[in-house]
Order: structure tokens, then sequence, then C-alpha cells
């Protein structure tokens, strides 16, 4: 699996259980770590991008 899928399926994940979480603050924690994963996902994007430019 690509790294970038990979993240982006955690960060799906961490969506559902902010969703299903009762607790306002962990939910929100869930939430934050969606965030992370997807801004990781997205970095990662973009290093592939400038990588196949300098080609």
């Amino acid at each position: 699996m690509k790294e970038t899928k990979f993240f982006r399926k955690q960060a799906d994940k961490a969506e559902r259980m902010a969703r299903s979480a009762s607790d306002v603050e962990i939910a929100q924690n869930f939430l934050n770590m969606a965030r992370g994963y997807r801004a990781q996902a997205e970095v990662l994007k973009a290093k592939k991008k400038a990588e196949k430019k300098r080609r």
C-alpha cells in the first residue's frame, strides 16, 4: 500500500472514531489525529510531485 493511501485511511478511521466518541475532548483528539494524517499524506504527495519534476 502506498504511504499516502495509508495515511488517508488512518485519517478516515480517526474521523469515524471521532464521530462515535461520546466525549467531546476525545472526539477532538481524534479529529486532530485525522488532520495530522491528512497533512502527512499531503507532504508525501508534494514530495513525490517534486521528485517527478526533477526528472
